[in-house]
């Protein structure tokens, strides 16, 4: 059974700092791209980072440019969103989600976890 569990989320003040894991089971990890989005109170859900099944290389929305780092630890399963500088539009139920390596459409999802930014 394929489970992405999601912690770490919050209440923090804007400026203030969070770091969110995802940990996997149930899929080869190290051949998995992963990604995070993320859903406010009305809108739509939207794309925040994603990171290469080794962890090479990632790439962020503008919004979060310099202030979210994406890692990931294959001996772990398990990767982590350091989110720095939160700003209260920041705030929003974080995902975690999975890919085969360069397929379309992530094929498994995290339940969320709520992050929240006060002024």
């Amino acid at each position: 059974q394929v489970q992405l569990v999601e912690s770490g989320g919050g209440l923090v003040q804007a400026g203030g700092s969070l770091r969110l894991s995802c940990a996997a089971s149930g899929i080869s990890f190290s051949s998995y791209t992963m990604g995070w989005f993320r859903q406010a109170p009305g809108k739509e859900r939207e794309f925040v980072a994603v990171i290469t099944s080794s962890g090479a290389s990632t790439y962020y929305t503008d919004s979060v440019k310099g202030r979210f780092t994406f890692s990931r630890d294959n001996a772990k399963n398990t990767v982590y969103l350091q989110m720095d500088s939160l700003k209260p539009k920041d705030t929003a139920v974080y995902y975690c989600a999975a890919k085969y390596k360069s397929s379309g459409e992530y094929d498994y999802w995290g339940q969320g976890a709520q992050v929240t930014v006060s002024s």
